[in-house]
């Protein structure tokens, strides 16, 4: 049977237990009907696991006054999240055959990232990287068997781009062991070094042949992740803001934090989602810079649940910090979302300078609130929507003068 005859996880037939293994060959890169499996979705929650592990221990440093000592572990950590869900989110576009060995190996990495969600605190408090390595590899072990499986049924090619994979991570992860084995201050530079090293497999793998990822099926994971995010940030914040009124009865203080958290998240959903973007993803090029640029954006939806946590602990005198700093914990991850959506694909449906404008004129408006004290983040918030206001009015203006436009136009 051919790759482009082989059903996929949401065709009929039996199920992955009942028949035996098949060869992971490619599916059809235009396969009608493709959508998340629910392997994927149950893949995407237990990693979320390890982001609100990241984002918790973000907290407690900023909120402790170690605010860049937090944010670079904090950058390291998401990294390892981040880049392991991302190479199987594109894996399984292109191979996802949804057999019994497919599915155990998929488990084994979600086993790894809870590895790696048990030592996220020991990585922040105690600078031990043990557990966050140990996750780590489990789950790129997993990945690289996984483009071994594919390597022994491809030819030619796809074959030497399967080994090329393989052998990539397979490589990336001796360099890795330098987080155990070298003095702590070599540690960043070590992160740097390997991090690059990670990003450059799948451009160098792909040079000889590029995997077939469904576009749409991509679009949907990474919006289905955001979506994810968003929740956990939501959740996180929500918690928060229930534990200060449970403590401190500080209502007054409360509610224009919660207030315009809500209205930080809820445009933050708004301008991810108001235009497909599937049909931007045409080739490898715009896909890379594409995928590899979510990076900033989920960090920086989850540190915007985190910086809300951090705005309600000043408030109820939980931390030290200045009015100033808390706000900018939420203010700064906000306007960093606003111009990394912006930048990834918002303008690529922007008509006219105006248009163009409205997220990063946005952003900057954010910033200047981190100077309004008790009121930055509900301001932040009236600003954000006031932008989802602006583009949809904009957008609306733009499609009518087009539609004005084609019906004046003479029939030929």
């Amino acid at each position: 049977m051919t790759s482009s005859s082989q059903p996929g996880p949401g065709s009929p037939g039996p199920g992955p237990a009942s028949r035996p293994l098949r060869p992971l060959t490619a599916r059809r890169r235009h396969e009608a009907h493709r959508v998340a499996s629910p392997l994927e979705l149950f893949f995407d929650l237990c990693f979320v696991v390890a982001v609100a592990q990241a984002g918790v221990q973000l907290v407690h440093a900023v909120a402790e006054g170690h605010a860049g000592h937090g944010i670079l572990n904090y950058a390291m950590l998401f990294f390892a999240i981040w880049w392991a869900w991302m190479n199987f989110t594109w894996f399984a576009s292109a191979y996802d055959n949804d057999d019994v060995l497919y599915r155990v190996v998929t488990l084994v990495q979600i086993a790894g990232v809870l590895v790696l969600a048990a030592g996220v605190s020991q990585a922040f408090e105690g600078h031990d990287f043990f557990a966050v390595w140990l996750g780590y590899v489990i789950m790129r072990l997993a990945m690289a068997s996984q483009w071994l499986r594919v390597a022994r049924s491809a030819e030619g090619p796809e074959r030497r781009m399967a080994v090329r994979y393989a052998g990539g991570v397979l490589l990336c992860q001796v360099g890795w062991l330098g987080l155990l084995l070298l003095p702590a201050s070599a540690r960043m530079w070590v992160f740097l070094v390997m991090a690059a090293a990670e990003l450059c497999v799948p451009p160098y793998a792909e040079k000889a042949r590029a995997t077939s990822w469904h576009p749409h099926h991509i679009a949907e994971r990474y919006g289905l992740f955001t979506l994810i995010v968003l929740g956990e940030t939501v959740s996180a914040a929500t918690i928060a803001v229930k534990s200060g009124m449970d403590e401190h009865e500080a209502l007054a203080e409360l509610l224009p934090i919660a207030a315009g958290g809500l209205l930080i998240v809820f445009s933050a959903w708004w301008i991810y989602f108001v235009v497909p973007i599937h049909g931007h993803l045409r080739s490898n090029r715009q896909a890379f810079l594409w995928g590899y640029g979510h990076y900033v954006i989920f960090a920086a939806v989850a540190a915007i649940g985190a910086g809300l946590e951090v705005a309600v602990e000043q408030v109820v005198g939980k931390t030290h910090l200045s009015t100033l700093a808390a706000s900018a914990a939420v203010t700064l991850p906000t306007a960093l979302y606003l111009l990394t959506v912006w930048a990834l694909h918002a303008r690529h449906f922007k008509a006219g300078a105006v248009q163009q404008l409205v997220l990063p004129t946005t952003a900057l408006l954010v910033i200047c609130c981190t100077f309004l004290g008790g009121w930055s983040v509900l301001v932040s918030g009236l600003v954000s929507a006031l932008s989802v206001a602006a583009g949809v009015t904009l957008a609306a203006r733009t499609a009518a003068r087009e539609s004005g436009e084609q019906a004046a136009a003479p029939v030929t």
